[in-house]
C-alpha cells in the first residue's frame, strides 16, 4: 500500500498499437426484465488500418468491468474520455453496463441492478464475447457512484477480480443522508433505512474479507473534490485493515478531466498479464 502517484504513474498507455472494435450492445436481461444496453471495446486484429499496427491477443481477452457515474450511462466513458484509444495497446476487453441510478444495488423501489451487475451481466457477457472467465484476468474500475459500485462488487465478490479502482468514488454513503442532492433517492434505493452494517456499506464490508484474499485496490480523488473526505475514510479503515491499496490523492476536481488522466493511471496500474 502506499499514497501519492502510483509506482507507474507517470507510463502513460502507448496509442499507437493494435486497434479494437467498438460494440454498442442492446439486450435482454431477465433479471430486470427488460431491454437494457451496454458499450463494449474489443481487441480486433487488422493489417491495414492507418496509423494503428499489431494483433489481438491468442486466446480470451483479459476483461476490464468500467462502471458510469449517478447522472451518466453506458456511452459516458466513450464519450468524455479516449479510453477507446487507450487501450488500444493492451489488448482489454472494456464491458461498460448500464445501471441508471441505482448506485448498483437491487433498489427496494425499482429494480434489481446488484444482481443484474454481479449475477447476470458476467455470464451474458462470457457468452457474447470471447472473454477470460479467469480471476487473474479480470478487473473493475469506475468513477463517483462507479467508484462505489467497483469496490463493493470487488469486496462482496473477491473471488471474481484481481484489482478493482476507485475514481473519485462515493466511498461512504452509509453516512450519508441523500445522495446526488435528491432527497428521493436513497428511499428509493435503500427504502429511508440505514445501510450501516449491511453489504451496501463499504467499511463494513471491510470487515467480511480476509485481507490477503481481497483484489488489489487503487483509489484516488482530487483534493479539491467534495468527496476527499469520504475517500479518506475508506482509505483509512482499509489500511487500519490491512488491504491492498495504492493511494492516490492529489490536484483535481469532480470533473471529466481529472477522469481522463486517472484511467490512464489505472490502466497502467491493473496487472494485465
Amino acid at each position: 500500500m502506499g499514497h501519492g502517484k502510483p509506482a507507474d504513474a507517470d507510463r502513460r498507455v502507448s496509442h499507437q498499437n493494435e486497434p479494437v472494435a467498438l460494440l454498442q450492445c442492446a439486450f435482454f436481461s431477465e433479471v430486470l426484465g427488460l431491454s437494457t444496453s451496454m458499450s463494449v471495446i474489443l481487441p480486433q486484429e487488422t493489417s491495414t488500418q492507418i496509423g494503428l499496427v499489431g494483433q489481438a491477443r491468442d486466446g480470451v481477452h483479459p476483461t476490464l468491468y468500467l462502471l458510469h457515474g449517478l447522472s451518466d450511462d453506458d456511452t459516458t466513458w466513450l464519450r468524455r474520455t479516449s479510453i477507446e484509444r487507450y487501450v488500444s495497446a493492451l489488448g482489454l476487453a472494456v464491458v461498460m453496463p448500464r445501471v441508471d441510478r441505482s448506485f448498483y444495488s437491487d433498489e427496494r423501489h425499482g429494480n434489481r441492478y446488484w444482481t443484474f451487475l454481479s449475477e447476470e451481466l458476467p455470464i451474458v457477457v462470457e457468452g457474447f464475447f470471447h472473454v477470460s472467465p479467469r480471476r487473474e484476468d479480470t478487473f473493475v474500475a469506475g468513477l463517483s457512484m462507479g467508484g462505489y459500485g467497483a469496490l463493493k462488487w470487488a469486496l462482496r465478490q473477491p473471488q471474481r477480480f484481481a484489482a478493482a479502482a476507485s475514481l473519485s468514488g462515493a466511498l461512504n454513503i452509509a453516512e450519508r443522508d441523500q445522495f446526488g442532492g435528491r432527497p428521493g433517492l436513497k428511499e428509493q434505493i435503500f427504502g429511508g433505512q440505514s445501510i450501516r452494517a449491511t453489504p451496501d456499506d463499504l467499511i463494513w464490508l471491510l470487515d467480511q474479507v480476509d485481507p490477503p484474499s481481497s483484489p488489489s485496490m487503487y483509489v484516488c480523488c482530487g483534493a479539491e473534490d467534495d468527496l476527499l473526505g469520504e475517500n479518506r475514510t475508506f482509505i483509512e479503515a482499509a489500511e487500519r485493515r490491512g488491504f491492498p491499496v495504492t493511494v492516490d490523492i492529489g490536484p483535481g476536481r469532480h470533473e471529466w478531466g481529472y477522469w481522463d488522466r486517472k484511467v490512464q493511471d489505472v490502466l497502467a496500474w491493473l496487472p494485465i498479464g
